[in-house]
């Protein structure tokens, strides 16, 4: 069979992505990723601590973070992007800022991460309330709430599940109730922190109910990251990726992303 009329693969372009290392919702990851990007994942060392500030701390260290950037250059990614909350916000907004240069400099790229796209993406949707929703303990998602209120926005609501590991098992059901429980009424919008909490089918049913936009740790680093590349994520009708989705609730007849059976439901990890 002649196949010369196919040409070569097509054009590829990279997104370099570091994650911690029990980091484990890949995929997730990849749903937001349009046709012609490309993403390089890359992790921090195993260190033996449950999630904590300890543990975010660890793995966000500087040099950590360069050596994971350096492992990427060989595929020349147009950006990088550290994901994870919490590593990213235990620093305050002057740490996290300093995430990015380090990383940076080490791979001659521009470079994001997780807390810093959340911030951009409160800017984005002009959020001044915002509700959260963590699987942290009380003292990391504090730390959460301290790294908000520096970027001047106010925390309306909040709700925590306390968790110290496996953290990728929380099944959707869990992550929507804790939603209900953040959301008062006067919140401009809901983040639900960690990457490694599986949040893309849950988005649109809960930006449907609360009718305000729902943002996660995920979507946000993705949203940020293709940014910077001149392009968008892709998701079904999330607000921060389609603004037509920023006016009011799914339209009867939308199709507001696929119903994940339980058993899909188990996923793992803690960032």
């Amino acid at each position: 069979m002649d196949v010369s009329f196919l040409g070569g693969p097509s054009p590829q372009r990279g997104v370099g992505v570091v994650a911690p290392f029990d980091f484990a919702l890949d995929r997730e990851l990849w749903r937001w990723a349009p046709d012609g990007v490309s993403l390089h994942m890359t992790r921090t060392p195993y260190v033996p601590v449950e999630v904590s500030l300890d543990l975010a701390r660890l793995v966000s260290e500087h040099e950590t973070l360069s050596e994971a950037v350096r492992t990427l250059t060989a595929i020349t990614p147009e950006v990088v992007a550290y994901a994870c909350t919490s590593g990213s916000f235990v620093g305050g907004t002057m740490g996290e800022r300093a995430m990015c240069e380090a990383m940076s400099r080490a791979g001659a790229v521009p470079a994001i991460t997780t807390s810093g796209a959340l911030l951009e993406a409160l800017v984005e949707l002009d959020v001044r309330r915002v509700a959260l929703v963590t699987p942290y303990t009380v003292s990391v998602t504090r730390s959460l709430e301290d790294y908000v209120a520096q970027a001047g926005v106010t925390i309306s609501g909040c709700a925590f599940m306390g968790l110290t590991r496996h953290i990728w098992k929380v099944p959707y059901r869990e992550v929507v109730d804790m939603a209900r429980q953040a959301v008062r009424g006067d919140a401009d919008a809901l983040f639900i922190s960690c990457t490694n909490l599986p949040t893309y089918d849950v988005i649109p049913q809960l930006e449907a109910e609360l009718r305000i936009p729902v943002i996660s740790a995920n979507q946000v680093t993705m949203w940020a990251a293709l940014r910077r590349l001149g392009t968008r994520a892709v998701g079904p009708y999330q607000a921060l990726i389609n603004p037509a989705a920023r006016s009011g609730p799914v339209p009867p007849g939308a199709d507001p992303g696929p119903v994940v059976p339980e058993e899909e439901q188990q996923q793992e990890g803690w960032t």
